[in-house]
């Protein structure tokens, strides 16, 4: 078994790093859908719906600079083009959004895709011992079921 710098079984790392760059295409995906929706919203929800996918938006940017980083750290090389992002994305892509319930839609469909990937990654970096990525996943995980039961709660419905 070879360690990496940081202790941890390279072979394995380079698994997660795989993982990781899946997850952080489909966040680029979820990201570029955010903008989207909210640039287009309209109606009668809009004072109350524009800031808060600007809130979102500005939180997925965070996280798509920490998974790439955390890519870096494990030695792997981030994704970071557009044909990569589309090639490996599940989550749902928005286009031409501008209807509330829709808009609310697409963010809880995008992050249960997203809850699905980082809820494998958990598990495969629980049992590297991969502490870093397993910190990070459960933050990710923790704050985007709420996020998923406050969006569901707003379109009247139960998670």
């Amino acid at each position: 078994m070879t360690l990496n710098s940081i202790g941890l079984e390279t072979k394995k790392m380079k698994e997660i790093a795989v993982e990781l760059n899946v997850l952080l295409a489909n966040f680029q995906i979820y990201y570029q859908n955010l903008r989207g929706i909210h640039w287009n919203i309209k109606g009668k929800r809009f004072f109350e719906l524009h800031p808060k996918f600007e809130e979102l938006y500005t939180d997925a940017n965070l996280k798509v600079d920490e998974i790439a980083e955390r890519v870096l750290t494990l030695g792997a090389t981030p994704l970071h083009t557009f044909e990569d992002y589309s090639k490996a994305a599940k989550v749902p892509v928005g286009k031409n959004i501008s209807e509330d319930e829709k808009a609310v839609q697409l963010i809880v469909d995008s992050l249960s895709e997203l809850l699905k990937i980082e809820r494998q990654i958990l598990g495969a970096s629980d049992e590297a011992s991969d502490e870093g990525t397993n910190s990070m996943m459960s933050d990710f995980i923790t704050q985007q079921e709420k996020t998923v039961w406050m969006m569901k709660a707003w379109l009247g419905e139960s998670v």
